[in-house]
């Protein structure tokens, strides 16, 4: 199948990209490179430096490249950021991702693939999550999320476009090429392997006094590369609908620092700081649904092998992508 992937050049791009060129399929990447690297992207792919708020850029991309589907991944996807600055979260998340949806329906492309995010439901109503939970987002950032959730339905509605929506929980680990490299790095794992590699003197560990086991918030991980599977599965004629994909599984922060520091194996300092507004204290998935609708089964259901994968990139590339 000919694809479209936006965002390629980041973190879950690169690695899906790459999972999709393993499978057969061609590949067209748009990305702006605001956020991605150029190296993230894999050489067997089509590479479109994309300009988003150009007029016309997206569509002329989209024509150029005639894809059979999209696969959308780029977003603004800093929670904090969102809070301060909503209006840039509007406008790349939805004003853009509309351009997008034009763009892919004028062409007549007939499967749209969306990376969204757990933040669409705010602070669950009950654990695990599943799909069927209300939707109500306590930040910009989850907001634009849902925002294009509900433009993707009445896109499916009035234009037949076939969609397949994501909410992901944390995206986690390394393929051995592609890995993860944020300019602004808020992801727990590998800031704690920064300290490991002697880039920081110590991590973060905010809230110790949440209502679990050791006071520290629980997560759900996820492989990137069981991700960028599930978005294949995905590219299947008739799938259609909302997935949330995840492990099943939570860890807390202190057991995340405590893998990493057996995985590395160094001591990995950490000082406690207050809560952060708006971190509920635990978020886990139900992926039943689409491990029964999608056929997908996670390969990597151990944080070990999660976080061991992300140590051997992190190690062999200690700077990230070189830009």
């Amino acid at each position: 199948m000919n694809v479209f992937v936006t965002g390629g050049a980041g973190y879950i791009g690169s690695v899906c990209t790459e999972e999709l060129l393993n499978a057969g399929h061609s590949v067209t990447v748009y990305d702006d490179l605001s956020e991605g690297h150029r190296r993230a992207v894999d050489p067997r792919a089509r590479f479109v430096l994309g300009r988003p708020e150009a007029d016309g850029n997206i569509l002329n991309a989209v024509k150029q490249a005639s894809p059979e589907a999209v696969l959308h991944f780029a977003a603004s996807a800093l929670v904090g950021e969102s809070m301060v600055n909503p209006g840039k979260y509007f406008h790349n998340n939805v004003a853009n991702g509309l351009r997008l949806l034009e763009a892919a329906t004028s062409v007549g492309v007939k499967k749209f693939v969306f990376s969204s995010t757990c933040a669409t439901y705010g602070p669950p109503e009950r654990l695990p999550m599943t799909e069927d939970l209300p939707q109500r987002p306590i930040n910009p950032y989850g907001e634009s999320k849902l925002m294009f959730e509900r433009m993707l339905h009445w896109y499916h509605e009035l234009h037949g476009l076939e969609f397949v929506a994501f909410r992901y929980f944390n995206a986690a680990g390394a393929s051995e090429r592609f890995g993860e490299h944020h300019r602004i790095e808020t992801h727990l794992i590998p800031n704690v392997l920064k300290v490991a590699l002697g880039q920081s003197e110590q991590c973060e560990i905010y809230g110790t006094d949440y209502p679990t086991s050791d006071g520290t918030c629980i997560r759900d991980y996820i492989h990137i590369v069981d991700l960028a599977q599930a978005h294949i599965l995905a590219l299947e004629p008739g799938k259609q609908g909302f997935y949330n994909l995840g492990n099943g599984d939570g860890y807390s922060v202190r057991q995340v620092i405590q893998t990493c520091e057996q995985i590395a194996g160094c001591q990995i300092p950490a000082i406690e700081k207050p809560r952060r507004p708006g971190d509920p204290p635990k978020l886990v998935a139900a992926a039943a649904k689409a491990i029964r609708e999608l056929s997908w089964k996670p390969a990597f259901t151990k944080l070990e092998d999660i976080i061991r994968t992300a140590w051997t990139w992190h190690k062999n590339h200690p700077h990230g992508y070189p830009d």
